[in-house]
């Protein structure tokens, strides 16, 4: 299996793009001092040397290590995945900040190959490992209080145990990987980022950015008219977008049949240390849910905006009463960072640095990856947040939940690489966590009723985009899998699958323009990521059932945040939440989140 290195956390909610004045740019002087950098290459090919001995020194020796030779045997593998994570990470940073340049495209390229063919050496080592004897395993655990601390990560190399292949598949995997789903991805991205769409009203072609931001234009006329012109770009390209789907969908049926994986979900579970009933359950409860949240509020946006039923561009409308006001990157780094600072001296301070080092690249430029995300990159230096901002008060939450990651990935940079990366379920806590403490602190000093009604919509809209779209998002997924194991799918039948969730989740507030049944294909998720999407659902009910914790005033609760924080991936999720009197896999769970959302959704019903 390859080396985990670090990826980005992409948002949840829609891209809101366009150019909005003098921004921070990222300096990634941090990784390496420029691509052609000595550094760079002295670090490829001590990667190369590095693997091979280490490849020398342990593949088929491992069932012979005692406790401590075993130890520094992980420690050199945690060497190599540092090494590895930051050259990479700098490859890919500099191409997200510029898709379209076909020397930065090269240069990730080339890089990745070059990463396969150093790291081929290492694919023993899961598999060899997998095959220690347990007795024999636990036995080195008790033995030693130091290689017992990397037990996690044995846990979940030991959780692929029943779907291991032979040494020699495996290798098969990870030296095609870089013309497989990897290729595929790129083609994805470099597809939607040279994407240009003829807005009526605009002098200019906008790009993929700009376009969705008209979505939550006053302008009704605007709003429409940008949706006409994604529907028409998405519709152009569409046997595109669907044949990178059934690819990546047959690729991934194909080797989970090898490898024996129940369902399509499974690996994502997996990975994410979570356990299917967990998930099965929060989807569950979401979709129950649907009528008393999205389908409530939807009919009651359709009144505030004066329309028997709504159309796709109204979903994000602002309020007839919203004043439109732009943001200043000053006012909104104030805004998110006062509101860090009153629940945490100590969390400020963490996320200080990203505003004054350039940690965060927030405008928007030609080429730049949509969206916005939040790098870990490695431990031994810090974290990227790329952004496109656009002054819009959904820009603000969305810098508090990236810098939510940011502060997260630091925090927990100390546990050393392999224990820091969290599992995707509970990375997204801190974030959306993040997120609730700007929005606690914008409601709070809400100086109208008009104002907090306002900001109240604002977030249920958040929620509901984080929640309601990202399970049935989820859903969209299982179904896609699902069919697609049957056969080919037509650009046609994808849209059907994706209508039939939209209605399901949306509720007859919608009318639905003609069109509308390509919006699949720009999601980067499925593409990416697959079944990624129901972290952010577990992250924003988790979250909620957190913060209803700290509102009750929880002894000790910062501490206790912090402290699961620091903790990165060192322990389970039932593990991290046991301080709070919290457990996911009760079913009882999810509806503290879902009933906080509905309890916003009453007031607003009284406004």
């Amino acid at each position: 299996m390859p080396l985990p290195l670090p990826r980005p956390l992409f948002d949840a909610r829609p891209a809101q793009g366009a150019e909005f004045g003098d921004l921070p740019v990222w300096d990634l002087t941090d990784l390496y001092p420029a691509p052609d950098a000595p550094e760079f290459a002295r670090d490829m090919a001590w990667l190369k040397g590095a693997c091979a001995d280490f490849a020398a020194r342990y593949e088929g020796r491992l069932s012979t290590l005692d406790a401590a030779r075993l130890l520094d045997c992980v420690r050199s593998y945690e060497a190599v995945d540092g090494v590895a994570g930051r050259l990479m990470s700098y490859a890919g940073l500099r191409h997200y900040q510029d898709t379209l340049d076909a020397d930065r495209a090269k240069f990730m390229a080339d890089a990745q190959d070059a990463m396969t063919e150093a790291t081929t050496p290492l694919v023993f080592f899961t598999l060899e490992f997998n095959r220690l004897d347990d007795a024999h395993l636990e036995g080195l655990l008790a033995e030693n209080a130091d290689l017992a601390r990397y037990r996690p990560v044995f846990d979940r190399m030991r959780a692929m145990r029943p779907h291991q292949l032979s040494d020699e598949l495996e290798r098969f995997l990870h030296d095609q990987s870089t013309v497989g789903a990897a290729a595929w991805n790129r083609l994805f991205d470099e597809t939607m980022a040279g994407l240009t769409f003829a807005v009526a009203g605009e002098e200019a072609p906008l790009g993929l950015e700009a376009t969705l931001d008209r979505l939550t234009d006053p302008d009704r006329a605007r709003r429409e008219a940008a949706a006409r012109a994604l529907a028409d770009v998405f519709g152009r390209n569409v046997k595109l977008f669907a044949r990178i789907h059934n690819t990546l969908a047959k690729e991934k049926e194909i080797e989970d049949r090898w490898r024996k994986m129940p369902t399509p979900q499974t690996a994502r579970h997996l990975s994410n240390h979570v356990e299917p009933e967990v998930v099965e359950a929060l989807r569950d409860a979401v979709v129950a849910a649907y009528p008393r949240l999205s389908h409530r509020y939807y009919r009651l946006k359709a009144r505030w905006l004066g329309l028997d039923r709504l159309q796709v561009w109204d979903r994000n409308a602002p309020l007839p009463t919203e004043t439109p006001r732009l943001i200043g990157w000053d006012e909104a780094v104030g805004t998110v960072t006062d509101a860090y600072a009153a629940f945490s001296p100590r969390l400020a301070e963490v996320a200080r640095p990203f505003f004054a080092k350039g940690w965060i690249d927030a405008g928007v430029t030609p080429g730049k990856a949509p969206g916005a995300f939040a790098h870990p990159t490695v431990t031994a230096v810090h974290p990227y947040i790329l952004l496109n901002y656009l002054g819009k008060p959904r820009d603000v939450m969305t810098l508090a939940h990236e810098l939510g990651h940011g502060v997260h990935q630091v925090l927990a940079a100390r546990q050393g690489e392999l224990l820091a990366s969290t599992p995707l379920t509970l990375a997204e806590t801190a974030s959306v966590f993040g997120e609730m403490l700007t929005f606690r602190r914008l409601l709070d000093q809400a100086a109208t009723p008009a104002e907090r009604k306002t900001l109240l919509a604002g977030k249920v809209e958040d929620m509901i985009n984080t929640v309601v779209r990202q399970i049935a998002f989820y859903d969209f997924e299982c179904r896609l899998h699902a069919a697609r194991a049957e056969g080919e799918l037509t650009p046609d039948a994808i849209g059907d699958l994706w209508m039939q969730v939209q209605r399901e989740s949306l509720g007859d507030a919608f009318e639905w323009m003609e069109g509308y049944e390509t919006f699949w294909s720009y999601i980067p998720h499925f593409v990416h990521s697959p079944f990624y999407v129901y972290a952010y659902a577990f992250g924003d009910g988790l979250v909620n059932a957190l913060y209803a914790a700290y509102a009750d005033g929880l002894p000790g609760f910062e501490a206790k945040y912090l402290a699961m924080l620091e903790a990165g991936g060192s322990k389970h999720h039932r593990e991290l939440l046991a301080p709070f009197g919290l457990d996911a896999g009760d079913p009882a769970f999810w509806g503290k989140g879902l009933a906080m959302i509905e309890g916003f959704i009453d007031e607003l019903e009284g406004m």
